[in-house]
């Protein structure tokens, strides 16, 4: 699939975001979007939100002043290697989590949240990473605790974070680690900011959070 097709999949999701009242999707809309930046959240979730808005919204995230200015410079780093780049852009981020046993987390991440191993490296591994559609959680190998006490319990204190696109696939992705006898440090919940989230606790005491809008568009 191309890197174009993948920017014209999340124009569209933010599009869904913003008809399903998702409130962090308005302020990203806000900071990047100059004509959005006066209004407030509920200002920006009540008004009109185009296709075109969110195309835009996705080339001035990548440091274009537009989507065809986007289009163009996609499509001179693909084709034509010789011209001068775009600005440099940002990829993807991944979380690095902290576990004390390698193989019980690997085992975890696969065999209960649905993640595959991509690798493990070290002799012993000591350092690995799982994966899940586009999200990549690296686990790192120590030997001692990262944290003091139970702060990270008291505090809340996530290690990763994960967006899904809808409503109904935050629960269907709930109910299906409820299944696995996963263990949720917060199930299921509707937030006051518009979104839908719940909690996993890892062998390890990572909270990973999964969050996806209260409600799906019609």
């Amino acid at each position: 699939m191309s890197n174009l097709e993948n920017l014209r999949k999340q124009a569209k999701l933010y599009v869904r975001w913003h008809r399903a009242g998702y409130h962090p999707v308005a302020a990203q809309i806000r900071a990047t979007l100059p004509r959005f930046e006066h209004l407030t959240d509920r200002q920006v979730l009540e008004g009109s939100f185009k296709l075109s808005d969110a195309q835009e919204l996705v080339a001035r995230e990548h440091g274009f002043e537009s989507w065809p200015a986007l289009r163009t410079g996609v499509h001179v780093t693909t084709v034509n290697n010789t011209s001068t780049p775009p600005a440099t852009v940002l990829g993807a981020v991944e979380a690095q989590l902290f576990v004390a046993d390698l193989d019980v987390a690997c085992e975890f991440y696969v065999a209960k949240l649905g993640f595959a191993l991509a690798f493990t490296y070290g002799e012993p591994a000591f350092y690995g990473q799982v994966r899940r559609d586009e999200v990549g959680l690296n686990l790192r190998h120590v030997d001692e605790p990262v944290f003091v006490g139970d702060i990270r319990e008291r505090d809340h204190l996530l290690s990763a974070s994960i967006n899904l696109g809808s409503s109904a696939e935050t629960r269907q992705l709930y109910l299906e680690y409820e299944a696995a006898g996963v263990e949720f440090h917060q199930t299921l919940r509707k937030e006051p900011w518009g979104a839908r989230t719940f909690i996993v606790r890892d062998p390890d005491g990572n909270l990973v959070l999964f969050a996806g809008p209260a409600t799906d568009a019609s």
